[in-house]
């Protein structure tokens, strides 16, 4: 029987084998030898020599699939990214700060994550709109060379795709070549290990979970060494990226269980072909699903087409009386969590890496039909 397809923007789909390992190994983990723990991975002491051979393949991995240096820090937290939107600010707005003066970070606004973000952090430091696509409703990613970036910024904030509105950066600014000597920050949770990363442009990155590299609880950052140790006073232990990273993640109880399943997915990931292979399906999905709503004159998505994500297809029904009709037929189908997000309505169809092309195949054939009984 074929499983539904769960196109939720996250928590989202896993991959049905890492569900499958997951279920069997739920009441008595196994070590890479085979020889069983007599323990449920929950059950774990985070110190003990089980969880930490989970936890040192898992970060392996990772490393191993983002292609990440060496000096770089990978950490384990908890927040999702959400609260990164604090702990960012918390460690580097103080940065390059003038004496007496709270230290400035710049905000490019590109829909309603960098909108929170650039909100959360004026809590903590001085924030400067460097640019926004806020007055043409979120469609279009503002050409780096229009953007005012500050003279000494602490750091320079991107979401690098935005789940809500459907936008990506398909590649990363060259701040240097802007002008600038910030490090830039990205928070690429609904497209991490989606697509390879320049590391080369990047001082920081972080990532819920919960969307493509497994369940909610789980929060991924790396951060370069050099801006390791700037947090502001006020910043709680837990949450200064350097304890974090002097403590190996273990400074305070880490989402073992979270940590385990991203694990699983790592692994997962690695026996597809990595994040190389990944890319190359994504694109082919995308297409797949743009190409279905730009050649129907039933649906509409308004992102312009050199920014549009490959993970959030947010689309419309140009007849919007008919969207119960369409999500009830959807679920019919097997085809589960298409509703768009409140703020913006109509749909939305988030095609992580665990989505495979044959559930995006049946989301068009559905689309199709019901134009056709509809139209």
């Amino acid at each position: 029987m074929q499983r539904p397809f769960n196109f939720s923007a996250g928590p989202a789909t896993i991959a049905p084998e890492v569900l499958a390992q997951a279920a069997a190994e739920m009441l008595d983990w196994p070590d890479a030898n085979g020889v069983r723990s007599g323990m449920g991975v929950m059950e774990m002491s985070h110190r003990g020599k089980e969880f930490q051979s989970i936890y040192t393949q898992a970060e392996a991995d990772l490393r191993e699939l983002l292609a990440v240096p060496a000096h770089f820090k990978i950490l384990f937290m908890q927040g999702g990214g959400l609260a990164e939107n604090a702990i960012v600010p918390l460690n580097l707005g103080g940065m390059r700060a003038t004496p007496g003066f709270q230290g400035t970070a710049d905000f490019v606004v590109t829909g309603s994550w960098s909108e929170k973000s650039q909100k959360e952090a004026r809590k903590y430091c001085q924030v400067n709109i460097a640019a926004s696509n806020q007055a043409d409703g979120h469609t279009h990613i503002p050409e780096a060379a229009s953007w005012r970036l500050s003279d000494h910024a602490s750091y320079v904030h991107l979401c690098t795709n935005e789940t809500i509105n459907g936008l990506e950066y398909h590649s990363l600014p060259d701040l240097a070549a802007l002008g600038s000597s910030a490090p830039l920050v990205i928070d690429f949770s609904s497209h991490v290990a989606s697509r390879p990363v320049d590391w080369s442009r990047v001082g920081l990155a972080f990532a819920g979970a919960q969307k493509n590299l497994g369940p909610a609880g789980l929060t991924i950052v790396v951060v370069r060494e050099d801006l390791l140790g700037h947090a502001l006073a006020v910043c709680p232990s837990a949450f200064d990226y350097k304890v974090v990273a002097d403590n190996q993640s273990m400074y305070n109880t880490p989402p073992t269980y979270a940590i385990y399943m991203a694990g699983l997915i790592f692994q997962w990931l690695k026996r597809q072909g990595g994040v190389q292979a990944m890319e190359a399906r994504n694109i082919a999905k995308a297409a797949l699903l743009y190409d279905a709503i730009d050649t129907s004159g039933f649906y509409l998505n308004t992102v312009h087409q050199d920014c549009r994500s490959r993970m959030n297809v947010p689309f419309f029904l140009r007849d919007e009386s008919r969207n119960d009709a369409f999500l009830a037929g959807a679920k019919a189908a097997g085809l589960l969590q298409l509703k768009g997000h409140k703020s913006v309505g109509g749909m939305r169809a988030s095609i992580y890496n665990a989505m495979p092309l044959e559930g995006v195949q049946a989301l068009v054939n559905y689309m199709r039909e019901f134009e056709r009984l509809h139209a």
